[in-house]
């Protein structure tokens, strides 16, 4: 008995995965990667600045989900399926040891993506998996006899008897626009992860500055997150705001990415005891300037300019300080209020909210439920996670089990 014909349209994480389980679990079926672009896998070359973020270390699969702030209902049952204790197994298996650092953030222990391509390329190889670049998917019909025929970016035909859409986000709309013309709906496109805009100068003068922990805060929006910052040349990024950012991809998407944002610089301690801090400070050293008197743990550079936005003279010592000061230092140290006016993305983390209506999807075999044999993995899903690894484990899991499905020709 011959195999099926499996065509997938995408040559990334997602595709390779499906790819591999599929070829490893049905070695009768012919199954080849459609990518239009000249490599494969270029979002895990470089990702998490070329070493890749394969997954992380918070491996409870109901745990892990509320790190999706769309996609975590459907993807609780999709990871107790294949999760991430299984990615990390799956690739040490075949000699890619991965180590946890101490964000819980997972890498290869060669700090090299190349070490995840070159697992998946051999993988996929060694699988049968056929292997096609410069020639994507650019359209698919239902067959009168089942299955798809499908048009090439270089004119040509071919058919399949199953279909993985797996072509990534909102840059590589393609396979969004074949979901749809196959009748599914599509939840419009917005970034996530992306770090901010901010004009004002005092902050403008500190890039490199970086934070463990600060708290931040949209004005007017249910928005807040805790974590480390970095200071730009043009305004904030870092994992604080890289998960606000996730959190708010629609909400500040409608308001054009201009709102307020606000930051607690010292998030670990109550008002009440930053400005008892500030008091010690005046009785211990009275006749030392103020700026050049940083309440730990903020950088001396961020205590600086905090000073001067006060309005405080730079050559005001503690026992001078006006209670207007103080009030006003006060109030930056737990509430700067910034007003942001526009984004940059992230790029090793370019991740899309937005994509293929999960409803439309069956996620225990991620096959669509409004078109027969026709399958989905990855990020062209509604589904998308904070920065740490998450949304390669989405693409993990969610290939797998298309894989795996695809494989069973009764199914």
């Amino acid at each position: 008995m011959s195999g099926e014909r499996i065509a997938i349209a995408g040559g990334g994480a997602a595709g390779f995965f499906a790819a591999i389980a599929c070829a490893e679990a049905e070695p009768r079926n012919e199954v080849r990667i459609y990518e239009r672009g000249s490599q494969f896998l270029t979002k895990v070359r470089i990702s998490g600045g070329g070493r890749c973020n394969v997954t992380h270390a918070a491996l409870e699969p109901r745990a892990f989900s509320t790190r999706y702030p769309r996609g975590e209902r459907a993807l609780i049952g999709a990871l107790t399926r294949f999760t991430p204790g299984d990615t990390v197994e799956w690739f040490q298996r075949r000699g890619v040891r991965l180590k946890v650092e101490q964000d819980g953030r997972m890498f290869p222990v060669t700090d090299s993506s190349g070490t995840v391509i070159d697992c998946l390329m051999y993988e996929a190889k060694a699988a049968g998996v056929q292997l096609v670049l410069r020639n994507g998917i650019e359209q698919a019909q239902k067959r009168e006899g089942g299955g798809f025929e499908l048009t090439l970016s270089d004119g040509s035909s071919a058919a399949c008897d199953r279909l993985l859409l797996a072509t990534g986000g909102s840059r590589t709309p393609t396979g969004a626009e074949i979901a749809r013309s196959l009748g599914h709906a599509i939840e419009p496109a917005v970034p996530s992860l992306f770090s901010l805009h901010i004009a004002s100068e005092w902050l403008r003068r500190l890039p490199g500055v970086s934070l463990a922990d600060v708290e931040l805060s949209a004005a007017g929006r249910k928005l807040r997150e805790r974590g480390p910052i970095l200071l730009t040349h043009n305004g904030v990024s870092g994992p604080v705001v890289l998960r606000l950012s996730a959190w708010g991809a629609r909400a500040l998407a409608e308001v054009d990415y201009k709102f307020a944002l606000r930051i607690n610089w010292l998030p670990q301690f109550s008002m009440a005891e930053v400005a008892a801090e500030l008091q010690a400070q005046r009785a211990t050293h009275p006749k030392r300037q103020i700026a050049n008197s940083p309440i730990a743990p903020l950088p001396a550079r961020l205590w600086e300019q905090l000073v001067g936005a006060a309005a405080i003279p730079p050559d005001t010592v503690w026992t001078t300080l006006t209670r207007e000061h103080a009030t006003a230092l006060l109030a930056l140290l737990t509430r700067t209020e910034l007003p942001v006016d526009g984004k940059s993305l992230n790029k090793d983390e370019f991740v899309t909210c937005g994509g293929v209506s999960l409803r439309e999807v069956n996620f225990k075999t991620m096959e669509s439920r409004i078109v027969r044999h026709l399958y989905f993995a990855g990020e062209l899903l509604d589904i998308d996670g904070i920065t740490g690894g998450f949304n390669f484990q989405a693409a993990w899991t969610t290939g797998w089990i298309a894989g795996r499905a695809m494989a069973d020709a009764k199914a």
